[in-house]
């Protein structure tokens, strides 16, 4: 029977129970032969030379060029996604490229002579969603001497991560809200997202965190010293990127968040880790 379930996905919380054919709710991953594949892989819908601080990352090889890759799919719902013309897509949704790692290494590597790049950045949509294919251009960027850099909302399980984790120079981390009630609304998993950042800064991985505020959500003095201080019991060096909300994907009618309130609340931040900084103000 076409409804009967063949797989069940285990690379995020969500465990999707999959028929043979059927998509995940990240509408990358797909059940095939009685497992689950990764049906985005080496599908590339943006390609771009960015500075390493757009990921951004304001303490890891400043000032440098980073080859930045994008696919489609997210495991999220966020109602005020930044990119939802590609992480909210699914196939046949949105225009792509295939690429190989190889090919996409040796890519790097040419940028790297011409233009002074540093590595390879996964970002864009949620990359982790097709994290085989992180693996893999993360071996062959490894094997050329260059850089990994992940940029995710982290709500992945251990197995993902404690693959990934050796392969990784640096990696953002979305910590999008402080409590479990704010990742119900969005569709994830406040723990994972906490191990995610605290398993990848165990294994000497560079990390930076950043927290969008989201007007009468989760922009209160209690909601980011909730966040800082997870953060500071990993480590308060851990940066912390308090980032301005602008209306985008379902909460377009929303005001963005006022200046002043980013100001403070990354204030409050700055009691308990040394380094926070503002963005998008």
């Amino acid at each position: 029977m076409s409804s009967e379930i063949v797989a069940i996905c285990e690379t995020c919380p969500h465990h999707c129970r999959l028929s043979e054919g059927q998509f995940g709710i990240c509408r990358a991953r797909r059940a095939e032969g009685g497992r689950v594949s990764c049906a985005n892989y080496g599908r590339i819908t943006s390609l771009a030379l960015d500075p390493i601080e757009k990921k951004p990352l304001a303490f890891f090889r400043s000032g440098s060029p980073i080859l930045s890759v994008g696919s489609y799919g997210c495991n999220l719902r966020c109602p005020f996604c930044q990119n939802d013309s590609i992480s909210q897509c699914g196939e046949g949704e949105v225009p792509y490229q295939t690429a190989t790692p190889g090919e996409l290494a040796d890519l790097a590597l040419r940028f790297k002579k011409e233009r002074g790049n540093i590595g390879l950045a996964y970002t864009y949509n949620e990359p982790l969603v097709g994290w085989e294919f992180v693996r893999d251009c993360a071996t062959e960027i490894r094997a050329r001497g260059m850089a990994n850099v992940i940029v995710s909302n982290g709500v992945f399980e251990p197995s993902v991560i404690d693959t990934l984790a050796p392969l990784l120079d640096a990696a953002n981390i979305d910590l999008k809200g402080p409590s479990q009630a704010f990742y119900d609304w969005v569709g994830g998993d406040l723990h994972a997202v906490q191990r995610t950042i605290a398993t990848l800064y165990e294994n000497g991985c560079h990390v930076e965190v950043t927290t969008l505020i989201v007007p009468g959500h989760n922009d209160t003095e209690e909601a980011i010293d909730t966040i800082a201080t997870f953060l500071a019991s990993v480590s308060p060096d851990i940066p912390l990127h308090v980032t301005r909300f602008f209306p985008r994907h379902r909460m377009s009618d929303t005001n963005p968040t006022p200046v002043a309130t980013v100001r403070h609340l990354a204030d409050v931040a700055r009691r308990r880790l040394s380094h926070v900084l503002i963005g998008n103000c």
